[in-house]
């Protein structure tokens, strides 16, 4: 059987092709995709293939940096949010790195602004990786100091 790394109730994660690193996550068992802030949602066409246009995070945010991403969308989902409300959000396929590991990930965009984290990690991305113990928090960064 896998080993699993156990991760706690929230961490730092780091998204080297979006230029983000060590984001405050929260770790979320009730949410299947995982998610980030971001705004000025655009979803266009181009030389066939279905674009979204998205800026991350706020000013305010330490790792704010007015940088306007192009990527491929991935798919459009239906998720219900935290307030109980369905709606349909664009997703990306990226890059995640935790505990030193990259792992590919899919993120839905979405505005995150009055939520305490930028970025809240769901189940697809745990399942079979991580156990999440949540009396811990930022246990990646023990493992970066070789504490853990």
């Amino acid at each position: 059987m896998k080993e699993m790394k156990i991760i706690g109730l929230s961490d730092k994660v780091s998204f080297p092709e979006l230029e983000l690193q060590d984001i405050s996550a929260k770790i979320d068992t009730g949410a299947y995709t995982s998610s980030i802030h971001c705004h000025q949602i655009e979803v266009f066409t181009e030389d066939g293939q279905e674009k979204v246009a998205f800026s991350l995070l706020d000013k305010e945010h330490e790792a704010y940096n007015n940088k306007r991403y192009i990527m491929n969308l991935h798919k459009i989902r239906r998720v219900k949010s935290s307030n109980g409300m369905t709606e349909n959000r664009v997703s990306i396929k990226t890059k995640v790195v935790l505990f030193k590991k990259t792992y590919s990930i899919e993120l839905t965009l979405t505005d995150r602004k009055d939520m305490k984290f930028p970025v809240l990690l769901g189940r697809k991305i745990l399942k079979g990786r991580f156990l999440v113990d949540v009396s811990k928090k930022n246990l990646s960064d023990l493992s970066k100091q070789g504490l853990k």
